[in-house]
């Protein structure tokens, strides 16, 4: 009887060994566990801060992080091949669609751009915007970057 249950013992330790081996598990990133990092000129204009940067694992395919821009800052003209969501946090900001009006943005907004779109986001002149940006990835890409919103085009 006692082998019997030590032998129960054991089956019951392998079994619970391995499942914890395939449950996945919660992960919890906190705020300052990943450093900030500057939005490269390529794609940006202007001072953009990218932080909180988070990316699933297969089969997810979401990711992104939270994005901050200065006064004047903007992303350059782009488009996701499954959307985008942003969410705005703080400040005012703007964003607009290839040949569409320019579009204010504030905190509590959320702003879906549909799969191809070509748009820019970004602060307003005068305040500093702040937004959360959400997109899934296709084939392992989730940004097309295109050229620079000119001047011009941000004063409209």
């Amino acid at each position: 009887m006692k082998a019997l249950v030590a032998a129960i013992a054991f089956i019951a330790l392998c079994a619970s060994a391995a499942l914890a081996q395939t449950t996945p598990m919660i992960t919890v990133t906190h705020p300052g566990a990943q450093p900030s990092a500057a939005g490269s000129a390529e794609n940006f204009t202007g001072s953009v801060r990218v932080d909180s940067r988070f990316q699933g694992t297969a089969p997810a395919r979401i990711g992104g992080g939270t994005v901050t821009f200065e006064p004047r800052a903007r992303t350059a003209w782009h488009t996701h091949p499954l959307g985008q969501t942003l969410i705005v946090t703080a400040g005012a900001g703007w964003v607009q669609h290839w040949g569409g009006p320019v579009q204010e943005i504030r905190p509590g907004d959320v702003v879906w751009i549909p799969p191809g779109v070509k748009h820019w986001h970004g602060a307003t002149a005068s305040t500093g915007m702040t937004h959360i940006a959400i997109a899934e990835a296709l084939d392992g890409a989730s940004v097309a970057w295109m050229e620079q919103v000119s001047e011009e085009q941000y004063r409209r």
